[in-house]
């Protein structure tokens, strides 16, 4: 079953969770229960740690230290307190706290994991942290400190933390203490065994909430960038002959066929084109206006590509050493690098990339509507300019946060510094690659909301002519929010409004249908 933003409860079938019920989790919260299939190879797993442990020989990160120290061999009585240190000394998160979200993602890519039967730890601990998922605790989670390798260990630890009643958590977006949430939900703190610190705390899944939190807000501004772009061609009346699904056809690429085809259903039927359809003297429309199905499509295909590498990771198996069984039925631990983001870090980095042109080119099309040598509008979009400055400096911010994203866009793949006196010698940077989305898409998000608050005043001094049937939707949309901009006022609450109908997906709302193929 789909996660809803509801109380409706919903399967977690490990190694197959869908990037939609990821997507619903981020969107809000709704209970999980483990699939009861997955109990048995759970328990076989926690089984062959116990052996382990029973017979005595020596096993990385079940009856040794970690990294450098795995040569240290922990006498039996003292691995509780092993696991126990781990945790504690691993809880070095600094910065803001990750938001609920996005530790709802990593709560349930960590279930998961551990449930697919290859961790050794008990079913005790994958039901422990269903249970405070369930229950709406939420641990406090620092958004700083890992270098995306050798696990997202500092992030994961502060999870860990709340399962053993240490540290603070958020219910209801409130922050208390651990302990006091867990007694009042009736869960009891856990005591880990051999190899259940290690198992929770090495893995990928911080870094990869973190990119699918990017991935879903690409998402959004890439719909709410095409519908303003639409608009912004109606208002500055250029030509939809670019959107041609020939000129598409012939090139194949597909995430720009898809745009083209997009485009020519949100113009589709528009007044305004036909007004112009006979004696307009311009030849060609500017790139940002002629080139959106190559630049959204190319935009599409990133978007899409690094969804398809972030669900293979949400279902994946990332901590170490790993537990599988021979062709004879021996029992093996197997040490390897699964936790080693390198595959999120590209993804993030890909995202980045579509991130800042969604709103690169967002700013272009300000820059021409208010130019009126270019758009045949008001000079920036406003009567009586002069008295009035209207858009003007809406574009000068604009572009500083097109150009702040161009310098946060640097691929943080590339990146890399030694740790843990050079045993993690090369690492990912994945944590960063993923965090930073959330500034980027920030900026865009802005850049858009302007983009659509200047469409809308064009399209406005076209009246009595109508855009298309779709974009008229999404002008009366956001003339809910936001009045025609007749003279200068405090303008800043204007942008927000129009952002926060970016960032929620509302502005696309009525024309979702057309988007279906982006949210596989």
């Amino acid at each position: 079953m789909t996660a809803t933003n509801n109380n409706t409860s919903w399967t977690l079938n490990p190694g197959k969770i869908a990037l939609t019920e990821l997507r619903a989790a981020w969107s809000g919260h709704a209970p999980v229960a483990l699939s009861a299939e997955a109990y048995p190879v759970i328990k076989a797993s926690a089984a062959v740690v116990e052996a382990i442990v029973a017979k005595g020989d020596a096993a990385y990160g079940i009856n040794t230290g970690f990294g450098l120290l795995a040569k240290t061999r922990i006498p039996d009585n003292k691995l509780e307190e092993l696991q126990r240190n781990l945790i504690l000394s691993h809880s070095v998160g600094t910065g803001a706290l990750m938001s609920d979200a996005v530790v709802r993602l990593i709560m349930l890519m960590k279930i998961g994991s551990l449930a697919r039967g290859f961790s050794g730890v008990r079913p005790l601990i994958i039901d422990t942290l269903i249970a405070l998922y369930n229950a709406g605790i939420v641990p406090a989670i620092p958004a700083k400190g890992s270098v995306g390798a050798s696990g997202d260990l500092a992030p994961l630890s502060h999870m860990t933390l709340a399962m053993l009643g240490v540290g603070d958590v958020r219910v209801n977006g409130e922050l208390m203490q651990a302990a006091d949430a867990l007694k009042a939900a009736g869960i009891a703190p856990v005591v880990l065994a051999a190899k259940e610190g290690l198992a929770l705390i090495n893995g990928t899944q911080a870094s990869t909430a973190l990119a699918l939190h990017g991935l879903f807000m690409a998402e959004r501004l890439l719909e709410a960038g095409m519908v303003t772009g639409a608009l912004s061609l109606d208002a500055a009346k250029g030509s939809d002959s670019p959107f041609d699904a020939r000129i598409h056809e012939v090139r194949g690429q597909p995430g720009q066929i898809a745009a083209a085809g997009i485009y020519r259903q949100l113009v589709a039927n528009s007044a305004i084109r036909a007004s112009h359809l006979v004696g307009d003297e311009r030849v060609q429309d500017p790139y940002c206006l002629r080139c959106q199905p190559q630049v959204m499509g190319a935009c599409w295909d990133l978007i899409a590509n690094a969804g398809r590498t972030l669900l293979i990771e949400a279902n994946a198996v990332t901590d170490n050493p790993l537990l599988f069984t021979n062709d004879d039925g021996e029992a093996v631990v197997v040490s390897g690098g699964n936790f080693h983001a390198e595959p999120v870090a590209f993804a993030a980095d890909t995202l980045a990339l579509a991130i800042a042109e969604i709103g690169s080119i967002s700013e272009r099309r300000v820059s021409l509507l208010i130019d009126a040598t270019l758009s045949g509008l008001p000079p920036f979009l406003v009567r009586d300019p002069g008295v009035n400055s209207g858009f003007m400096i809406a574009h000068v911010t604009a572009a500083a946060l097109a150009s702040e994203n161009k310098s946060i866009a640097h691929p943080a793949s590339v990146d890399t510094i030694p740790t843990s006196a050079n045993q993690e010698d090369h690492v990912s940077m994945a944590t960063f690659a993923a965090r930073r989305l959330e500034d980027m898409a920030q900026n865009t998000a802005a850049i858009v909301a302007i983009e659509l608050l200047a469409a809308a005043q064009g399209i406005d001094f076209h009246r009595p002519l109508k855009t298309s049937p779709q974009l008229e939707h999404v002008h009366a949309q956001l003339r809910q929010h936001v009045p025609f901009y007749d003279a200068d006022r405090f303008f800043a609450p204007d942008i927000e409004a129009a952002k926060q109908l970016v960032l929620k997906g509302e502005l696309s709302a009525t024309c979702k249908n057309l988007f279906a193929s982006l949210h596989p």
